[in-house]
């Protein structure tokens, strides 16, 4: 199945060290990952550690909790394209969303799109699946949808629960089929990697990635 081309190799901890970022980096070229999501103040770091490669280099805004602001978030996205990121993972405000807000969702993201989209950046979109309903999910799949996002992403990693097949496989209903799925957040083995991707999953964020590539190598599936 090549899981490794699906996994953007994640480290994303408050305590992160430059020689974190030339090791994932390094995994990186090394395993054939799609991409490397790092933290903001190390995008440029690792768009140099990558020069040459195909490996895309990912972000995050609002994170992990998404209650910044627009204006914030936008700024935010601003300074990471600068730096050199390709893939924004954006947290929505799920403040505004449990209190039923969707109006709210709506103007953010009416603001957010156009800024991304001038910039011919990719985007993902984080719902925090494992403390949604399956209403909001779907709610969910409604609005970013209609918004023409690149990626509902399911998790930041910072929640109790994290990727679930049961989460992917109800995005993959009713988002329409242009738009793919990103299962991040206690991905540790190859089988349940396997897993999120037949469920609807098309990247993977992993930060234990280095184990699950090689588990597939022993499964003989990797043909890197």
């Amino acid at each position: 199945m090549q899981v490794h081309s699906y996994i953007d190799h994640t480290i994303l901890k408050p305590t992160t060290l430059v020689a974190d970022i030339e090791k994932v980096c390094e995994e990186a070229k090394t395993y054939s990952f799609a991409a490397v999501c790092v933290p903001p103040p190390f995008v440029k770091l690792a768009k140099q550690l990558l020069e040459g490669s195909s490996i895309k280099v990912a972000t995050v805004i609002g994170f992990p909790f998404g209650y910044s602001a627009i204006e914030a978030k936008i700024a935010e996205i601003l300074l990471a394209i600068v730096d050199g990121a390709d893939e924004l993972d954006v947290v929505i405000n799920l403040i505004a969303l449990k209190n039923n807000d969707w109006q709210y969702l709506a103007n953010e993201i009416n603001h957010i799109m156009p800024v991304i989209r001038g910039k011919n950046k990719v985007v993902k979109f984080i719902v925090e699946s494992g403390i949604l309903t399956n209403d909001e999910i779907i709610k969910c799949c409604d609005i970013y949808g209609a918004a023409g996002i690149d990626f509902m992403k399911t998790s930041t990693g910072y929640a109790e629960t994290g990727a679930t097949v049961e989460a992917v496989a109800l995005m993959r209903k009713h988002l329409p089929e242009a738009i793919q799925i990103k299962a991040s957040g206690g991905i540790r083995t190859y089988e349940f990697a396997v897993q999120l991707i037949e469920a609807g999953a098309t990247r993977l964020g992993c930060s234990a990635s280095v184990a699950i590539s090689k588990q597939e190598a022993a499964s003989g599936a990797a043909g890197y």
